[in-house]
């Protein structure tokens, strides 16, 4: 292991009860319905204060300390022991290349120069209020809530402070317990979850607002479980949100309900071998069956690597055959970690072989280091192609890429001359006006456009959101 295992079990403090158990586990076995028993490994994340111990094990880090330590003052560092010993490359010729290194351990080449240089400025200082300020400032430049989630997506009332409703059959909630992982991506969305900024903060304290508001908008089918991560809750406590769905007669009109997680690829161990993890896996099977709603393990699988270890594969098979979950995958498409055509092939044709449906490939967002991870549109689009070219046509539910963006989801489906011009072919997968959902229309091309703000329109035309952002009525001719 990374870290040396304390002899005593690591007692959680009451404040910090809601967190998944796996925290607070300690090396005993574990008997999972009529396997045998199988040794329980102790989730303890690797943070910057204990960093220095993984180096130890791990040399090939040392001389990247400082510019992770650095770095982690603005964008959040977390790794979890599993992830770091069996997915990195150590051996790699030069471990900071490597996909998974990148994934998890922030570096200073992640700040646009000028916010770089502000903040080694401030730390050489010494001064630690003025460190804050600047760490403060840049944070505030990389636009921590995109696509309006704070102005356009909540609703309007004070009790869904983790809430948030952009498409009318979706609702997405944000437990408070959910509200961290068992490892930080370095090009997280949602890393203003994370620094300890309540402004910045979507969380759900409770249920029972969430249920009202949904009994009142019996539109809503699906709830999509987000943070975070939600399978780093307890099982007691996730089950304050499914446990009265296990009921189909309570909201009925609630069909589906998806799981965004990333544990999969940073704890599988959540699965099987976590003190409860046979709860959690009762818990998704009585939704199921009991509850009569499917259930769908929203799976941020990234790159082929995440699919090989046996832990990832007994988890997979624990959550289909026991919990009678679907697990679909989705992810962006990153610079350095998964920006070839091959490693999306190899993943979708994986998670074909093991039930798993892919599901999404999505642009990196216009917030945190979106200028170090971004890939043009015009090239992703290409990749996907040629990613999809040569796969069976059972991996071609996977939607892409797809930029989820201020008036929806938009899919670049491809590149045509239109009218003379070199244009971007788009459609709306998911829109604010649902009128525009799968209506192509047509952009300027652009080598340099990596998000939606950067598209210009066609000569003659105009393209389907104003200047803040939001979908412009759909021509009455067209409807």
């Amino acid at each position: 292991m990374v870290l040396n295992q304390p002899e005593e079990p690591v007692r959680v403090p009451v404040k910090e009860a809601d967190v998944s158990e796996a925290i607070a586990v300690e090396g005993l076995n574990n008997i999972i319905g009529t396997a045998p028993k199988q040794t329980r490994e102790r989730y303890k994340p690797i943070n910057i204060n204990n960093l220095d111990k993984v180096a130890e094990a791990h040399p090939e880090l040392k001389p990247h300390l400082y510019d992770i330590k650095l770095a982690a003052n603005v964008f959040p560092f977390k790794a979890s022991p599993y992830f770091v010993d069996e997915l990195i490359d150590w051996q790699a010729e030069d471990v900071k290349q490597d996909p998974f290194y990148k994934l998890v351990f922030p570096t200073l080449d992640m700040l646009e120069t000028h916010h770089r240089e502000k903040l080694e400025a401030a730390y050489a200082t010494g001064d630690p209020i003025k460190l804050t300020e600047v760490v403060s400032a840049i944070r505030e430049d990389l636009n921590p809530h995109p696509a309006g989630q704070k102005e356009l997506n909540a609703p309007k009332n004070d009790d869904l402070t983790g809430v948030q409703h952009k498409y009318s059959e979706t609702v997405l909630v944000f437990p408070a317990a959910a509200q961290t992982c068992h490892a930080y991506c370095t090009y997280c969305f949602r890393w203003a979850q994370f620094i300890g900024d309540d402004e910045l903060r979507f969380a759900q304290k409770e249920a029972q607002s969430l249920f009202k508001y949904l009994g009142e908008h019996e539109e809503v089918s699906d709830i999509l479980m987000t943070g975070g991560d939600p399978m780093i809750m307890a099982t007691r406590s996730l089950a304050q949100y499914l446990e009265p769905l296990t009921d189909p007669n309570f909201l009925p009109h609630i069909k589906n309900i998806r799981i965004g997680t990333r544990s999969l690829t940073f704890w599988p161990q959540r699965f099987t071998t976590d003190r409860d993890a046979d709860g959690i896996i009762e818990l998704m099977r009585r939704v199921r069956h009991e509850g009569g709603r499917h259930v769908a393990i929203m799976a941020h699988l990234g790159h082929d690597r995440e699919l090989s270890t046996p832990k990832f594969k007994k988890a997979v098979k624990r959550i289909q055959e026991e919990a009678f979950a679907t697990i679909r995958s989705q992810s962006p498409i990153m610079r350095g970690i998964n920006d070839d055509p091959e490693v999306w092939a190899r993943k979708w044709r994986q998670e074909v072989a093991m039930g798993i449906i892919p599901y999404y490939m999505f642009m990196a967002r216009d917030t945190g280091a979106q200028h170090y991870f971004d890939v043009p549109l015009h090239r992703a689009q290409r990749l996907y192609s040629d990613a999809l070219r040569n796969c069976s046509g059972l991996i071609r539910t996977a939607r892409g890429p797809s930029m989820s963006c201020t008036p929806g989801k938009v899919e670049v489906t491809g590149v045509e001359e239109i009218m003379g011009h070199k244009a971007f072919v788009l459609r709306f997968l998911q829109c604010r006006d649902e009128a525009w959902i799968g209506r192509p229309f047509f952009a300027k091309y652009d080598e340099n456009a990596v998000w939606f703000d950067d598209l210009e329109p066609l000569p003659g035309m105009e393209l389907p959101w104003d200047e803040k952002g939001l979908p412009r009525p759909v021509f009455e001719a067209l409807n």
